[in-house]
């Protein structure tokens, strides 16, 4: 029963462990599921790695111990055009690697886990396969499964929440393995495509920049694009002023103001149209209708929207939503988090009467549910058709206990958008006028909340529409074909706005469109999709971002670093940089899990588009990257890396770093530095004032092509302050 990677499994002096005929082996995802899971079949014994008991050996993953071996596996050993494209065929699969000062290393962790799955799978006669019900649940369990070299029978758990209920049901209920076999191979695809287009395109850059510390991804890079050209537009947008006339109508103690139906561009215009109406003016009531409008309720949450109104509401960032999303599942108070549906079947509508029943006993929503009428449900979000592998999050029921402040938040934020999803639309009351004045049309609108409906579990400003003005423009009204005294007038002027930098809530809506600007709900889910990256791995993607230096958070805006802008210059107008071709693919793989698109096609696909834009990276010239790289002064041997907040020499032992406060800001630490070497860090020619002690200089200093004003310190006295000052 033993097989080729293990030779031999359990103790260490080799000897065969006993194999159980009627003994099923169960694998979960993570330690704490497993744990669940062995509770529920009564496998209580507790061993090293596993659980055993009632029929059952219960172990688990720590997340993914097997991925895809680095080039060097397939003897792509050194970084040069001749290596590239790295086409390997077939792909290797290792043991989950670490990097250390000594480069990569086998994960001690992971090894020791996957010998202890090795020997629970040897010694049953059957697998049940408990991992995330997703595609990278099914992809960490399949590549263990194929490392290891296992050819049993497997059955599917797939549950949507990991109560005891859910998890007995699933068990009676158990799926073939072999109904997943196309989402293992979207989840296989994926993971091939990031690696051939990464791998290849990062070191096609390292090749044509001259320096290893950039990288390039399928989904990163589109999404750095999207970030660094909203930063662009937004920075080079020119406001260009206008001028708005308005006048005041007045009836008794009411009045209303009506706005000129066309903006002025030109002052000179502006001034005229205003001088025309006098105190003696009146003006014509030219129109006035009613309208009764309704606002639908929102659908119920699925991962993205749920992270940016996290994002929105209570500033939490995409990532931290989502662990705390993982941790409220695994405590099993809300349905499986990481899904792209906002809606759910009707076997599940079943349960969603009495799960309302405890979400208005919160204190939260204690008021509103004392008008909600739970006889007469809005079932917008359900539909049998718009859910794929799981339903929207819902609360499961149990009660919650012990819960962070920040878990607190998010759960009661998904109780109240079930609230909000199963309540009646906002009935409102629409009012427009219009009138004539001096030869002018002037508009009023106004709008009225009839009865609130889905919007009075919240009462949030931010749910209002744009029909309803902001601002009170009174509430007097007046019969058509009335003619009213002009009480009133006046002229404003404005100017046109660019549009905002990307927030985190902003970015994630643009991710789920391929960077289409597009608010209606319906007119999303068409297109989801054609979305960057999936709900369960965008958080991931702008974490990666960050932790690579090519974004940064400013406030709650998202803006690129110097690297960052300095890698979208140079790719910006290639495919590893096309947000619609990468949006695309998403769509493919989908197909692929569908059924209706084969592996061999899709990765055919990949490979075509990772020549063609290898191809493109190793033609481009960098002169400006390439100036930016210089030897370490302290050792003569490494090469510094610049980083937004620090420069450090990249060579083992040797020590020097500089800290960069801010992003105005440059303090020079520990190591003495020349005036020359000064002004390389700040990467241009450093304008110098206001030298404050011969010994320890701070300096006002510009840098012309990054547009960076700020202060720089340093020991300057050794070199002379001359040396410093020269330009």
């Amino acid at each position: 029963m033993s097989n080729r990677r293990f030779p031999f499994s359990g103790s260490g002096s080799g000897e065969r462990l006993k194999f159980y005929p009627n003994m099923k082996a169960i694998i979960a995802e993570k330690p704490s599921v497993g744990m669940d899971i062995a509770r529920v079949v009564g496998a209580t014994d507790k061993k090293d790695g596993y659980c055993t008991g009632n029929g059952y050996m219960v172990t688990w993953a720590l997340g993914h111990l097997v991925s895809l071996a680095m080039p060097g596996a397939y003897g792509y050993t050194k970084t040069s055009a001749e290596n590239l494209p790295m086409l390997p065929d077939p792909f290797r699969l290792v043991s989950r690697q670490v990097r250390t000062d000594k480069g990569m290393v086998t994960d001690i962790a992971a090894a020791k886990q996957l010998k202890i799955i090795d020997s629970v799978f040897d010694r049953c006669d059957s697998i049940i396969v408990a991992t995330d019900c997703a595609r990278e649940g099914e992809l960490i369990f399949r590549w263990i499964y194929s490392y290891l070299g296992y050819t049993k029978p497997f059955k599917r758990l797939w549950i949507s929440s990991l109560t005891d209920e859910a998890i007995r049901e699933g068990l009676a209920n158990l799926r073939d393995g072999s109904d997943y076999d196309s989402l293992y191979a979207a989840a296989d695809c994926r993971a091939k495509a990031d690696w051939l287009v990464g791998m290849n395109a990062s070191r096609a850059l390292a090749v044509a920049s001259g320096s290893a510390n950039n990288s390039i991804g399928r989904v990163q890079t589109p999404t750095l694009a999207m970030v660094c050209a909203r930063f662009k537009e937004n920075r080079n947008f020119v406001s260009t002023p206008y001028w708005q006339l308005h006048l005041t109508l007045k009836r008794q103690d009411a009045h209303r103001m009506f706005i000129h139906t066309e903006e002025f561009k030109e002052k000179d215009a502006a001034e005229a149209a205003y001088r025309k109406i006098t105190s003696g003016s009146v003006a014509t009531v030219t129109g006035s209708e009613h309208k009764r409008t309704f606002q639908q309720a929102p659908l119920l949450y699925d991962l993205t929207t749920l992270q940016k109104d996290c994002n929105v509401h209570y500033d939490l960032t995409a990532e931290k939503t989502l662990s705390i999303a993982q941790s409220l599942y695994e405590k099993k108070l809300i349905s499986y988090p990481r899904t792209g549906s906002r809606h759910i079947p009707e076997d599940v509508m079943r349960h969603i009467p009495s799960l309302l029943g405890k979400v208005v006993s919160m204190p939260e929503f204690r008021e509103y549910g004392q008008s909600f009428d739970m006889s007469d449900l809005n079932t917008r979000s359900v539909d049998d058709t718009k859910v794929t592998d799981h339903h929207a999050l819902i609360i499961t029921g149990i009660s919650p206990e012990g819960l962070s402040e920040a878990e607190s938040t998010v759960y009661t934020l998904i109780a109240g958008r079930m609230l909000e999803a199963f309540s009646p639309p906002c009935e409102k009351e629409l009012l427009v006028m219009e009138c004539a004045c001096e030869g002018m049309a002037f508009r009023s609108r106004s709008s009225s909340i009839v009865r609130p409906g889905w919007r009075g579990v919240f009462a949030r400003k931010e749910d209002r529409e744009k029909d309803e003005p902001e601002r009170d423009g009174g509430t007097a009204e007046f019969a058509e074909g009335e003619t009213v005294p002009v009480m009133g007038h006046g002229m404003a002027q404005k100017k046109t706005l660019p549009k905002p930098l990307y927030t985190e809530a902003t970015l994630l809506a643009a991710m789920e469109t391929c960077g289409k600007n597009i608010t209606d709900e319906q007119a999303k889910e068409a297109i989801k999709e054609l979305g960057i990256g999936t709900p369960a791995t965008r958080a991931a993607i702008i974490t990666t971002l960050i932790k690579r230096d090519y974004i940064a958070r400013s406030g709650k805006s998202i803006i690129p670093t110097e690297k960052g802008m300095y890698i979208y210059e140079a790719v910006k107008d290639m495919r590893v940089a096309d947000v619609e071709l990468t949006g695309s693919w998403e769509k493919t793989l989908a197909q692929v899990e569908r059924h209706t698109l084969d592996t061999e096609t899709f990765m055919q696909s990949i490979l075509d588009y990772t020549r063609r834009a290898t191809e493109e990276i190793l033609r481009l010239d960098f002169p400006a990257m390439q100036e930016r790289a210089f030897t370490c002064p302290k050792c003569k041997t490494g090469k510094i890396i610049l980083r937004s907040k620090v420069a450090r020499c990249d060579h083992d032992g040797c020590g020097l770093l500089v800290f960069r406060r801010d992003e105005s800001q440059a303090v020079l630490n520990p190591v003495v530095m020349s005036g020359n070497l000064l002004r390389q860090f700040v990467y241009g020619t450093v304008h110098c004032h206001r030298i404050r002690t011969a010994s320890v200089g701070k300096a006002f200093f510009r840098i012309p092509d990054v547009g960076i004003d700020g202060y720089l310190r340093a020991n300057l006295f050794p070199f002379g302050i001359n040396a410093y000052l020269a330009q």
